[in-house]
């Protein structure tokens, strides 16, 4: 590759891009807006600033996809790719750390002095004395085998791809994405008939706190995952990708592998440890 003074290198200088701009520009009207709404005002601001975000994260990646198609996506470039994605992953596993660090300070140590206020609600014990939990081996137990098997059927795609048999990526793709669809509406409907809550209105918990922003998280992880794989399944309609060159498709794997593995671990801890002697509800 060239670059503007006519030497060859394997690295891609980046052509001048607006998007950085603009992003931070609607980055900051996203957030000013939601800290009006939050105080009242009409929502308008946050509502163009998220729509703005979304704009601008759909036409900067497009143009990531457009260099890719151009070849601009070097083998030195796609090693540092990965290196980037990795080190995104690591950063998404300490944000996870920080919710179960939460979870378990609060139900190892109900009665020291961070939780002298909540040792009323809880009884100094946990789950909080009166908390009616999920049953682990019910709707628990059902997601953590969607998810299971949305990992089997995205490492089909990869190897199909592997292969260049592009009907078996594309049966891969579509089914993985139709679990994390389920795995949302099952968890959903979990949400819909939680035996506790979360808002200060309803009384509230530490309990409940501690489970909806671990789980919700990691719901909300589920969705920009599924949204990841179905951009990599209109991308592999339109024959984009190649036994040798699919980083998109790569890196889609790789965080759907994390969302997997910190379920398990969601699902070990804060459902069948957390809820061990609790009241569950008879279904």
């Amino acid at each position: 590759m060239a670059d503007a003074h006519g030497k060859n290198h394997d690295y891609h200088l980046v052509d001048p891009s607006p998007w950085p701009f603009v992003g931070s520009v609607f980055a900051f009207v996203l957030a000013v807006g939601a800290v009006l709404w939050m105080h009242g005002s009409n929502p308008a601001a946050m509502i163009i600033g998220f729509a703005g975000v979304l704009y601008t994260m759909f036409m900067w990646w497009r143009d990531v996809i457009k260099e890719s198609r151009q070849g601009d996506h070097t083998p030195v470039v796609g090693l540092h790719l990965r290196y980037g994605m990795l080190m995104f992953i690591a950063s998404e596993v300490m944000f996870f750390v920080a919710w179960f660090w939460a979870f378990f300070d609060a139900s190892l140590f109900t009665d020291e002095a961070i939780q002298a206020s909540r040792v009323a609600a809880t009884g100094g014990v946990w789950p909080p004395t009166g908390v009616a939990v999920f049953d682990p081996w019910h709707l628990p137990l059902v997601n953590t085998l969607i998810l299971l098997t949305s990992g089997t059927t995205v490492t089909w795609a990869h190897h199909a791809l592997l292969n260049n048999d592009r009907q078996g990526l594309k049966m891969g793709l579509l089914a993985t994405v139709v679990l994390g669809v389920i795995f949302t509406i099952v968890q959903a409907y979990e949400y819909g008939h939680a035996a506790f809550a979360f808002s200060r209105d309803a009384g509230g918990n530490i309990y409940g706190s501690t489970f909806f922003m671990a789980t919700g998280f990691h719901g909300f992880h589920v969705i920009i995952g599924t949204i990841f794989l179905l951009v990599c399944l209109i991308r592999a309609y339109r024959g984009h990708f190649t036994p040798k060159q699919h980083f998109g498709f790569e890196a889609a794997a790789w965080y759907w592998h994390f969302v997997d593995v910190v379920w398990l671990f969601l699902f070990a801890a804060i459902y069948i440890w957390g809820s061990a002697g609790a009241v569950i509800p008879e279904h």
